[in-house]
């Protein structure tokens, strides 16, 4: 992520393989493949109040009914630029038709992508530790 400008999101080990274990199990985990290819990576629920985090926004959510979470986007670099990531956000919102998700200020590659694809920016939403992220939301 250093090399799109995002030096700060993630640090080294995060997420653990521990929190990627849970999320396979769970069956929360998701893999976009191209031509057998992998070529992102996702994690994604539904329901209500499903990320505590999201409960408090600077700002304001465009609908009060259950979501879809997106979190841990990721695209292979021999994949960037190539829609993958809108395949992903398509996905999801074609499974429950109202999505959220966060991402750092600095991961401008991300809240392009997000823009593009019909998502709005909401406000700030903080993370356990304080961070503050960009909050977005797609509603049907």
């Amino acid at each position: 992520m250093a090399e799109t400008g995002n030096p700060n999101q993630w640090k080294p080990g995060t997420p653990s393989e521990e929190e990627l274990l849970d999320a396979i199990h769970a069956g929360k985990f998701y893999l976009c493949l191209a031509e057998q290819t992998l070529a992102a990576a996702f994690y994604y629920d539904f329901g209500a109040d499903i990320d505590p985090t999201y409960r408090k926004i600077d700002g304001a959510w465009h609908s009060d009914a259950p979501y879809g979470v997106l979190h841990r986007v990721a695209v292979s670099p021999a994949f960037r630029g190539k829609g993958v990531a809108g395949a992903c956000f398509d996905w999801a919102f074609s499974q429950c038709g109202h999505l959220r998700i966060d991402t750092h200020d600095d991961n401008k590659p991300m809240q392009r992508a997000l823009e593009k694809h019909g998502f709005r920016h909401c406000g700030t939403i903080y993370l356990a530790d304080g961070a503050p992220r960009r909050a977005y939301d797609k509603v049907n």
